[in-house]
């Protein structure tokens, strides 16, 4: 078999069957969810807000109680009502037969719904605390494709303080060539791989630090990242290599 093959199979089982057990358990509140072979298991359902995996001052002093509440049920509640409000009128349009707005909606369709997949991801990709670095395959994934551990945290915390205006950092798995990236994300959609999975995000919209941090994002890439909840990320590793 030859190499464009082998990662061609990869891509397909990692980026089909992987995508839902690396975001089902974080996009939340869908009924419709992704089988083995990429088939859907049923009809897709309203999306829900899902609740934080701590409470609202589980992560302080980093992240302030008001702060987490605010980004929380507020921001990340107006993306899964824009979501749904923008599947609604996709399903008025096509009942209709009027495809007339089809720019606009589709661009609302991947703004409001990377933003509630992301903002899912984000309230796990961090625990009371903080963790231990990464260990096991991730971590060895992590000194194959940096070099090292700080260099991977040197480009990661890079990457967050140098996106333009508002957007996201990520550490994602990258399937056709079977390797860790990072990326940056500008606004929730701009900017991606095809088929990355990510694995570990940090909010640098204003939304996720101002109140606490005024225009300090450095001091809050820092706190994200003594907060980072590396056996999760080690978790959807293994979901999204198999």
């Amino acid at each position: 078999m030859s190499d464009f093959v082998s990662r061609r199979n990869a891509f397909r089982s990692a980026g089909l069957g992987a995508l839902g057990l690396a975001l089902s358990s974080v996009a939340g509140g869908a009924e419709a969810e992704m089988g083995e072979t990429g088939e859907m298991a049923s009809a897709p359902g309203k999306c829900a807000l899902p609740e934080l995996p701590y409470s609202y001052d589980g992560l302080e002093p980093a992240v302030s109680a008001e702060l987490l509440r605010i980004h929380h049920d507020r921001h990340h509640a107006g993306y899964v009502a824009g979501l749904n409000s923008t599947l609604d009128r996709l399903a008025e349009a096509r009942a209709a037969g009027d495809m007339s707005a089809i720019r606009s909606l589709s661009r609302d369709l991947a703004f409001h719904g990377s933003g509630h997949v992301l903002h899912s991801l984000y309230w796990r990709s961090m625990t009371p605390g903080g963790s231990s670095p990464p260990s096991g395959r991730l971590a060895a994934a992590v000194e194959r494709d940096f070099g090292s551990y700080d260099a991977f945290r040197a480009q990661f915390t890079a990457a967050a303080g140098a996106v333009e205006g508002s957007g996201w950092a990520l550490l994602a798995w990258e399937p056709m060539g079977g390797r860790l990236v990072v990326l940056q994300v500008e606004n929730h959609q701009n900017l991606t791989i095809w088929g990355a999975l990510p694995l570990l995000v940090c909010d640098v919209w204003e939304h996720a630090y101002y109140l606490q941090y005024q225009n300090r994002r450095a001091d809050y890439v820092e706190a994200f990242r003594r907060l980072v909840d590396w056996p999760g990320a080690e978790e959807r590793f293994g979901n999204a290599v198999g």
